[in-house]
């Protein structure tokens, strides 16, 4: 058979051959298209679905990852603003729903009547709780603000009876002083005689790093030394307290994973902790011994006094012991008014009135007192700064904005009911919300939002705010020891600055929180100094005097 006859014969079987495998294909095709768009189906139903919760539940919640992926996007922009906004639509509280099968899962709250519930009527049943301590153990061991019960109430009462003594406030007085005149206004000067912007949340974050240091352990570190030296001790505990926060967003079991198999940040942790111990155990090796060779050593900070004392069976503390409580007291006391002073100067920066009713008001203080001001060299008396009114009610009101400490934990020990109806059964985690109290109309009124120092006075006199309104400082029975020497250190050095400088954040500098366990600016707080003359100060003095 010629080939030309093969092909003839062969071309209508190949064709329906062709037409087959086209056919298949399509039904093929069609098939996954379907497959396709009953998936596409299926994700639309359950993003209506989720949103339609969101709406009422605060948060979309997703099959199996929860609200976590709102959470993301919350991490993406200014996480405390995301969750206040919930926070005030939700009329004050919402139920946070985490991946199935984590310890993500809490009740979010700024309701003041849920706070006064658990911070004061049944403070028993709202301890720390063990997720909380697990989370900052490795960092404050069972330092007063890790520590729950018998723990607890041992050093705040030790301590509380320190905080109130003639001597205690004599060391607090001298050191805060020495500091500022001696440290922080020559940086100042520097940065002003060469015209250089300085990072002054840095520099604040070193004053009271110094501060506390001598005040808990009795040394100075130095770290607001001219040319502002990096300190290893300092430089770890930074790296510490970041690493820490970490532990909070991710799930417990990924984060013990990750310390087991040493990956970061865990590593980073455990060398930052190792640092901070290193530090912490010569201090107190040093210590024991100066106490032996000399018991009748005057010195009055936490660790002489802790390490003269004994438990209840009559033995001396441990060092680790030792360690915690001076830990807890630096975390405590190094970032809470430094972070809320550098909220100060800024939003000063954004209210020239309110700074120009503060300077006011400081020279009316230095011309009380008759006579020369001293100029540069002015050193304000503790009883004039008692006399700061004004001062006080703009420091709290940047407190009321911007809390050092913006989210709070407890938990639950038995079956509770909050004030506002929220039911909490046994082990429920509890997050209160100090920043969206701030942006609360139902709290503050219609002007939340604003900076108005105002509203703190009576008369011209400050009066304070409920504990459970005004939450800066905690309340109920954790209410902080050192609220009192935390106003006069942030009066103190807010006074010595401006009454000899303007201080001006750097135009196009970028102020956003950073997400820590207290409101650190992401990226530091720039400014240029320009020097206040007297004929400045008496034309304030003038015009609200």
């Amino acid at each position: 058979m010629s080939p030309s006859n093969h092909t003839s014969l062969s071309s209508p079987a190949s064709s329906v051959a062709a037409a087959g495998s086209f056919v298949s294909r399509r039904l093929h095709l069609t098939e996954h298209v379907q497959v396709l768009e009953l998936l596409l189906a299926l994700f639309v139903f359950v993003a209506i679905h989720a949103v339609r919760q969101g709406k009422r539940q605060g948060l979309a919640v997703w099959p199996v990852l929860g609200m976590a992926p709102s959470l993301v996007a919350g991490l993406r922009t200014d996480m405390y603003e995301y969750v206040s906004d919930v926070v005030c639509r939700q009329n004050g509280t919402f139920w946070f729903r985490g991946p199935w099968l984590t310890s993500l899962n809490c009740v979010v709250t700024a309701d003041p009547r849920n706070l006064e519930h658990l911070l004061k009527t049944r403070f028993s049943n709202f301890p720390k709780g063990p997720y909380f301590r697990d989370n900052v153990r490795d960092l404050l061991g069972d330092g007063i603000f890790n520590a729950d019960a018998d723990t607890w109430q041992r050093q705040r009462k030790t301590a509380s009876i320190e905080f109130h003594s003639a001597k205690f406030r004599r060391l607090t007085i001298e050191s805060l002083l020495e500091l500022v005149h001696a440290r922080l206004l020559p940086v100042l000067e520097e940065s002003l005689r060469t015209s250089a912007a300085i990072d002054l949340q840095d520099v604040l974050l070193r004053l009271t790093f110094d501060n506390v240091c001598m005040i808990a352990f009795g040394v100075d570190p130095g770290c607001l030394r001219p040319g502002l030296p990096e300190i290893p001790f300092a430089r770890a505990f930074e790296d510490a307290t970041e690493a820490t926060v970490l532990r909070f967003v991710m799930p417990t079991c990924v984060w013990k994973l990750m310390r087991f198999l040493d990956f970061s940040p865990e590593r980073t942790l455990r060398k930052a902790i190792e640092g901070v111990d290193e530090f912490a155990n010569e201090v107190i090796r040093t210590r024991k011994k100066e106490l032996a060779a000399d018991d009748k050593c005057q010195r009055s900070d936490l660790l002489t006094v802790f390490a003269r004392l004994r438990d209840e069976e009559g033995r001396p503390f441990s060092d680790k012991f030792l360690r915690d409580i001076c830990v807890n007291f630096i975390l405590a006391g190094r970032d809470t008014s430094s972070v809320a002073l550098s909220w100060f100067f800024w939003l000063l920066d954004n209210n020239p009135d309110v700074e120009e009713r503060i300077v006011a008001e400081l020279c009316k203080v230095v011309s009380d007192r008759g006579g020369a001001s001293d100029g540069e060299d002015l050193v304000f008396k503790p009883e004039e700064i008692k006399k700061m009114e004004y001062l006080q009610a703009a420091i709290s009101e940047a407190l009321r904005l911007h809390p050092s400490v913006p989210i709070d934990h407890k938990e639950v020990i038995e079956d509770d009911v909050f004030p506002d109806g929220t039911v909490l059964k046994k082990g429920t985690k509890v997050l209160y919300v100090i920043y969206a109290m701030g942006r609360m109309e139902a709290i503050w009124g219609k002007d939340c939002r604003e900076f108005k120092p105002e509203r703190w006075l009576r008369d011209g006199r400050f009066m304070s705010e409920s504990a459970y309104k005004f939450t800066a400082f905690n309340g109920g029975p954790r209410l902080c020891l050192g609220k009192d020497f935390a106003y006069y250190q942030m009066k103190f050095a807010a006074a010595s600055i401006l009454y000899r400088y303007r201080v001006r954040v750097v135009e196009g500098h970028p102020v956003v929180p950073k997400l820590a366990l207290t409101m650190y600016m992401k990226h530091g707080l720039k400014v240029n100094l320009f020097r206040r003359d007297e004929s400045e100060r008496q034309k304030r003095l003038l015009k609200y005097g």
